[in-house]
């Protein structure tokens, strides 16, 4: 890849002023606009900004003004992508913002069609994710010692990971009023600001109010008062806290080294597959707005089941 072309994928092409720069910052604004009236995820919102401001320099090159772009432009940006080097869920993730951006523009009249609709999604490589074992999984989480304030925390929240199938920012945005101690549930604001609510295991549980009795005081002592998981410094942590701190324990423990928060959830939804649970409970219990997102986890089993197979069949 040139140098040229690296810095224009990474958006950090020298912007050129062109005559249609105005008719793409209106557009831009209007979809900010939007989204903030639609509640979207802030990070969601930058994404967005990034990724069609990208679009609309290049199309600002092209001598296209939001009113003018087709299908066919937006095929050649996202074939322009590819022979640059963009992986498949990179242009796909491109595609989703242009097609939020024309939606907007269709919505308030501006244009009669989204061309981004006409455009096909570029194929991502099969991905299966990450997942522990249920013996990686117990080392994981009982060798993380019954011992100081960080400790007893981290505990709780990898524990709540894998009991709950939680992602990292459900994990760090949990309330103190969220866990529900007499019926042993926890309620989680998921992605789109849905709220679902999911039982807790045993385990969890006593590791959730082990911190709360032991821990969780002398952290707050210095800032927050309704954020469940707090920092040394007593301020909400953030998902590279999370992540940080999972780096820390399997390392230190030798298990699971490399493993992301996500990898605790992917591994929930494995286990609870591997015994049996149905496909709808498990999109219930993880948040999926689609039962097609949960089916991955039968596409693990399968590879799991072929990788026993393939070791254990004597003409395999």
């Amino acid at each position: 890849m040139g140098a040229e072309a690296g810095k224009e994928q990474t958006g950090a092409h020298e912007h050129e002023r062109t005559p249609h720069d105005g008719a793409w910052s209106a557009a831009i604004a209007l979809l900010a606009e939007d989204l903030q009236r639609r509640d979207a995820a802030e990070r969601t919102r930058r994404a967005y900004q990034t990724d069609i401001g990208q679009f609309a320099a290049w199309a600002g090159r092209e001598g296209l003004a939001p009113v003018d772009v087709g299908p066919k432009a937006v095929r050649r940006y996202i074939a322009r992508l590819s022979e640059q080097g963009a992986a498949p869920s990179t242009s796909a993730r491109k595609l989703a913002a242009l097609r939020a951006l024309f939606a907007s523009q269709r919505e308030h009249g501006r244009i009669a069609q989204n061309p981004a609709d006409l455009v096909s999604t570029p194929r991502r490589g099969a991905h299966l994710p990450r997942v522990l074992s249920a013996r990686e999984a117990a080392r994981l989480l009982d060798g993380i010692p019954a011992g100081g304030p960080l400790e007893l925390r981290d505990r709780a929240i990898f524990e709540l990971a894998y009991s709950c199938g939680l992602r990292a920012e459900e994990l760090v945005s949990l309330k103190l009023g969220d866990v529900d101690h007499d019926s042993e549930q926890l309620r989680v604001e998921g992605k789109g600001r849905k709220t679902r609510v999911v039982p807790v295991g045993e385990q969890a549980m006593a590791a959730l109010r082990l911190y709360l009795e032991r821990a969780r005081a002398a952290l707050a002592a210095a800032g927050d008062d309704q954020t469940l998981f707090l920092s040394r410094s007593g301020r909400p942590l953030g998902t590279s806290d999370v992540r940080r701190r999972l780096r820390r324990w399997t390392t230190r423990l030798g298990v699971a080294v490399g493993s992301s928060p996500h990898a605790l959830r992917h591994s929930f939804a494995t286990h609870l597959l591997d015994g049996g649970a149905d496909l709808r409970s498990i999109q219930e219990l993880l948040g999926h707005a689609s039962v097609s997102s949960t089916q991955i986890y039968t596409r693990v089993e399968s590879a799991r089941l072929k990788s026993a197979y393939a070791r254990s069949h004597p003409r395999a």
